[in-house]
């Protein structure tokens, strides 16, 4: 686990530094990139569908891995106004200031929150986000992790001032705080997570799954899979479609499009560049398989927007 979650990337695409006079409510659409959260000042209530309401303080931070809708109020029932419908103010490339307070509010009662959307990519670890729970916390972590604490505390600093360069700090200690909360979450057994990560926890058959994400290029014969685990082939394919719900070479099919994807999409690498580095003789060869596993032409993927182009994928 902790060779593939080298793969792991969190991407900032946009961030926000909300200052917030009591009451109100802000809403979060859904959307395809992972939500994180960070309390530097005052006590919310964070609603939503599948995880109900959680109460958040000074210094809390969650993490949303798949972006479902939500909204942040400062006591439950306050009445919620989308996020898109405030008035922002840039304050670089990627990070934009929100207030909204009456001139006559005591400034102590504010609420000061770091929202971040970001591009949440395990790259060959995909399989894992739809194994992560709604929403993930910071506290859960503590605990175990109390390195985390300095993070938080600097990240709490940087909201209260406005020193230069603020806005920047602030992204990238978000990207790490998200960052450790999903290593966290791993360390701690996935929680009541199964299959996939049960596959992974099996030393001879994680070892085969490690393999194939290492080298997702090679010409991969369920035999040499099996060699890899050291039995028969029946006993792997039996083994392996218990514990992964499908058959050694779908997955590896399926393991490359998904980095073809990525690849084409995200990265914009020539599509014969892509054929060649995961094992294709010709790119008309590549184009047949990825139109197989995905139901479209590689062309697409550099068409479409690349998180949702790959979130599609059957891994």
């Amino acid at each position: 686990m902790s060779e593939l979650l080298m793969g792991m990337r969190l991407r900032g695409a946009h961030y926000g530094k909300l200052r917030l006079a009591p009451p109100f409510g802000i809403g979060f659409p859904s959307t395809s990139h992972a939500r994180f959260h960070f309390i530097a000042a005052g006590d919310v209530h964070l609603q939503s569908l599948e995880g109900g309401t959680i109460s958040l303080a000074c210094g809390d931070a969650v993490l949303m891995p798949r972006g479902d809708s939500h909204s942040i109020v400062s006591t439950p029932g306050a009445p919620v106004r989308p996020m898109e419908s405030f008035v922002t103010t840039p304050l670089c490339a990627t990070v934009c200031a929100l207030t909204d307070h009456s001139p006559e509010t005591c400034r102590t009662k504010d609420v000061l929150i770091f929202t971040g959307r970001m591009e949440f990519e395990l790259d060959t670890l995909h399989p894992l986000v739809g194994l992560m729970p709604h929403i993930m916390s910071v506290g859960a972590l503590l605990g175990r992790q109390p390195e985390m604490m300095p993070l938080l505390a600097a990240m709490e600093r940087e909201m209260a001032t406005e020193r230069a360069g603020t806005a920047g700090i602030l992204a990238r200690l978000a990207d790490v705080v998200a960052a450790t909360i999903v290593r966290g979450w791993v360390e701690c057994g996935c929680g009541d997570a199964t299959g996939w990560v049960e596959a992974l926890r099996d030393p001879r058959l994680g070892r085969v799954i490690a393999a194939l994400h290492r080298d997702p290029g090679r010409d991969w014969s369920v035999a040499d899979m099996a060699a890899e685990m050291g039995s028969s082939r029946s006993a792997f394919a039996e083994r392996f479609v218990t514990a992964t719900g499908t058959t050694p070479l779908r997955y590896v099919a399926a393991l490359r499009m998904r980095l073809a994807a990525q690849w084409i999409g995200r990265d914009q690498m020539p599509i014969d560049v892509a054929a060649r580095r995961l094992g294709y003789a010709s790119q008309a060869a590549f184009s047949r398989a990825y139109k197989r596993v995905t139901g479209q032409t590689p062309g697409h993927a550099r068409l479409a927007k690349p998180a949702l182009q790959a979130d599609a994928l059957p891994l």
